[in-house]
């Protein structure tokens, strides 16, 4: 019965996969493509990977889809370049590549068999020391916090890397904005009502998939994405303008960094305490109470951080990325409100 839903999951994702590249009505291509996160998270599921799930259903089938719509928002619905022979010299590249991955991975050992080199003494190691050195019931998350946690740290600083990019490459100040694109929907009032009444539970369940990722699935990439989906749907409920009173811009570039600061002096301390870069155990009397202060810091630094980048990068090319018509527009009106003001 297990095989059959993987079979079943794996011919959806492929069936998906295959009508997203057949479509030229990109707001389809967009619902599809988070349909295809849905499917991928139910398929880690059924593979007992929760925490890599919920991952995927924040960041595939959630935030993704969003900054999708957004950006249809401001450019078109459909596809207007024809297929060219780059496109299909770039499909083909995409085929050939696929068919020599799924070749290599003819070598590979059979999936879920307990003598794996993986199975045999990685997660051997994990299972056996993760309670008495970290002491917490979540595995997943002492491995990424605690024994991987220079790598997690790695991750956070692409991430943090890529609102630098964004902030590089676009307008990032408050008179760089063109606010007047992001109207609010202001005929939509059951969706806005409805939407208001379940942004404080939002809220409230990003707080607890941050804190309580040490028991249960969730941590602080998880969380990062939910509260900032929760910022990105006021956005596009009320406006971008009314967005930046509730959270300033400057708050949110200072959060960005403030995570990855935060993460990386919790493992400065730790080497000024003689420890390790990132060795929890020597923050408190104990090493189990040092490794339950030392991830609850750098969660929280993940969890900033993310939120941070992902409502700095929907905030700048939200308010950046127009149509020229309309961008000249709004910049002949200011400049005429400016003009009328002048002594």
């Amino acid at each position: 019965m297990e095989a059959l839903i993987h079979v079943f999951l794996l011919l959806f994702l492929l069936l998906t996969a295959l009508t997203i590249i057949a479509l030229k009505d990109l707001f389809a291509i967009a619902m599809l493509s988070g349909i295809y996160g849905l499917l991928s998270a139910s398929l880690f599921v059924v593979l007992d990977a929760v925490d890599v799930a919920f991952t995927e259903a924040a960041v595939g089938a959630g935030i993704s889809t969003i900054l999708m719509l957004t950006t249809l928002a401001i450019t078109g619905r459909y596809e207007l370049s024809r297929p060219s022979i780059r496109t299909r010299i770039g499909l083909l590249l995409v085929l050939v590549i696929g068919v020599l991955l799924i070749y290599g991975t003819l070598g590979m050992p059979y999936f879920g068999m307990p003598e794996n080199p993986a199975n045999g003494h990685v997660a051997a190691y994990y299972l056996e020391n993760t309670e008495q050195q970290i002491g917490i019931p979540n595995y997943v998350t002492a491995v990424l916090a605690s024994y991987r946690g220079f790598d997690t740290f790695g991750e956070l600083v692409v991430v943090f890397t890529a609102g630098v990019a964004v902030l590089a490459l676009l307008p990032h100040s408050r008179d760089g904005f063109v606010v007047d694109d992001m109207q609010p929907m202001k005929h939509h009032l059951i969706l806005r009502i409805t939407s208001k009444l379940l942004l404080p539970f939002i809220l409230l369940f990003a707080l607890y998939v941050q804190f309580h990722g040490d028991f249960g699935p969730g941590g602080g990439f998880q969380a990062g994405v939910i509260f900032a989906a929760a910022i990105i749907l006021y956005s596009m409920l009320y406006g971008l303008e009314n967005a930046m009173q509730v959270i300033s811009f400057p708050v949110i570039r200072f959060c960005a960094a403030l995570g990855v600061l935060l993460y990386g002096s919790v493992g400065i301390v730790s080497m000024l305490k003689g420890g390790n870069f990132l060795d929890y155990s020597v923050l408190l009397e104990t090493p189990v109470a040092g490794q339950h202060l030392g991830i609850l810091l750098i969660e929280f630094g993940v969890g900033l951080t993310v939120a941070a980048v992902m409502v700095c990068v929907f905030f700048t090319f939200t308010g950046s990325v127009v149509s020229p018509a309309k961008s000249a527009r709004v910049v002949a009106a200011r400049d005429g409100e400016k003009t009328q003001g002048a002594p």
